[in-house]
């Protein structure tokens, strides 16, 4: 027997126990956002500092202007091993509405479905301390066998990244030395299918805008001031049709710079998962791919970046009608960006492309709404590499590389920083459920991310 198989097998016989362990997690009313909550994330913190000293790790509950942070540190086998942070929340979102659980969501348990799969139901099954816990039953296995970690490891689960985490960020700066590592592990993320793990190495950033149109200074009798004034609705529709060509690729100058093509590869990985514009789209009523053309659904979502309207009114929306030239009108535009497009640079030419469609005798307002650069990983990485090899040994189909559609902001603290790349590998599905009522986590998905963890700490040292 191996080395490695005998932590799996470690892990298979310490099964029931560690679900015990999660339950008992579970059943912690972790809300972050609700300050009536406030003393269960401590009680929650402290469990999990509690727990990792079972293990054996330096670990202790540090305080924050908000919810504390769990550190924990655990030295490996040997002095030139390679170093890791994990990164995990033990916070989880407010159950509302509470009618539509079918049970206590923090009386975890075991259900099966209807096709037969065993899942773990309670809130933060999922989302996030069944994909934590899965790591510390990896380390635990391999401490009962070895008496060692194969790596060394930083522990770091916040108790606020359900509700924007604005203690993150002053915590990562004050203690920057401490947490630095060759690179972050970070479960926060999902399968590809039930027998497909993913590693996902790409996420797109964002830059938000608002702006307002503005023109007359009152609103004005569409019969009397029709086709003299200036409408900054018409103005505004204009500059939102003006954002796209008609082959779908956004018009802002330079937009496109630093954006790299996706390695053919990789693409070509991407078609083997089988899901086209149909199965895609189909789900939300629709059928028809639109943004640049010639492109893959799964290309337009995970390595393209897109420029899109979240948001447009002015003039009169009441019941009835109103025959008026509206004074003002306002929209929310989003970009998704990738690569190493420059969020400053996108909003500095959104803004000039805006001021060259504004008549000299209107006037246009901004106001921001954030903005963060995208990650882009090797796709040929060591560790990442070694990752999906672990993975496909464990999983019943090959681990496949994907990009993400949105964004993980810790993903671009720890590089910002931290100065390091994150490994992002979590087991969740799409059907878990997390944020809504009745969450879920798959028992195979709890049993073989352990499994799975084991896999790759052995992959990393190796």
């Amino acid at each position: 027997m191996t080395d490695l198989s005998a932590v799996l097998d470690r892990a298979d016989q310490n099964l029931p126990a560690s679900l015990e362990r999660l339950y008992s997690l579970v059943r912690i009313k972790s809300i972050s956002t609700d300050p009536a909550f406030k003393a269960d994330c401590r009680q929650a913190a402290e469990w999990l500092v509690e727990d990792l000293k079972t293990i054996g790790f330096d670990a202790s509950v540090r305080d924050t202007i908000g919810h504390p942070m769990v550190v924990a540190h655990h030295a490996a086998a040997t002095v030139d091993a390679p170093h890791v942070l994990f990164y995990g929340h033990y916070d989880v979102q407010p159950v509302d509405p509470i009618e539509l659980w079918e049970k206590d969501p923090f009386d975890p348990g075991i259900k099966e479905l209807s096709d037969g799969r065993k899942v773990l139901t309670g809130r933060g099954t999922a989302d996030d301390k069944g994909q934590l816990m899965t790591f510390v039953e990896a380390c635990r296995a391999y401490k009962d066998v070895h008496g060692s970690l194969p790596i060394r490891i930083t522990i770091l689960f916040e108790g606020e990244e359900e509700s924007g985490s604005p203690s993150l960020k002053p915590f990562l700066d004050a203690n920057a030395d401490e947490l630095k590592a060759d690179y972050a592990l970070v479960c926060d993320t999902g399968m590809w299918d039930s027998d497909t793990p993913a590693i996902a190495a790409a996420l797109r950033g964002l830059v938000g805008e608002e702006l307002t149109v503005k023109a007359a200074d009152r609103d004005l009798h569409s019969g009397l001031f029709g086709g003299a004034a200036a409408n900054p609705i018409h103005i505004l529709t204009d500059i939102l049709a003006g954002l796209h060509d008609a082959t779908g690729k956004v018009t802002l100058e330079g937009f496109y710079d630093g954006v790299e093509e996706t390695p053919e590869n990789v693409k070509a990985s991407w078609e083997t998962l089988a899901r086209g514009a149909a199965d895609f789209l189909g789900g939300v009523g629709l059928s028809i791919p639109s943004g640049e053309k010639g492109r893959s659904v799964l290309e337009l979502t995970w390595a393209r970046p897109t420029a899109e309207v979240n948001g447009i009114w002015g003039g009169y929306t009441g019941d009835g009608f109103k025959t008026v030239i509206a004074a003002q009108a306002s929209a929310k535009v989003s970009f998704r960006l990738v690569g190493d497009q420059d969020p400053a640079k996108i909003r500095d030419a959104f803004r000039a492309y805006v001021a060259s469609k504004i008549p000299g005798d209107c006037s246009v307002e901004f106001h921001e709404h954030g903005a963060s650069p995208a990650i882009q990983l090797s796709y040929d990485s060591p560790a990442l590499t070694k990752a999906k090899s672990a993975l496909s040994d464990e999983w019943k189909n090959p681990a496949v590389v994907i990009g993400m559609g949105g964004s993980i902001p810790i993903v671009g603290d720890f590089q910002k920083t931290l100065g390091m790349d994150s490994l992002l590998v979590g087991f969740g599905l799409v059907d878990d459920r997390i944020h809504s009522p009745n969450e879920k986590y798959d028992l195979k998905s709890f049993h073989k991310g352990i499994r799975s963890w084991a896999r790759i700490m052995a992959a990393l040292a190796a």
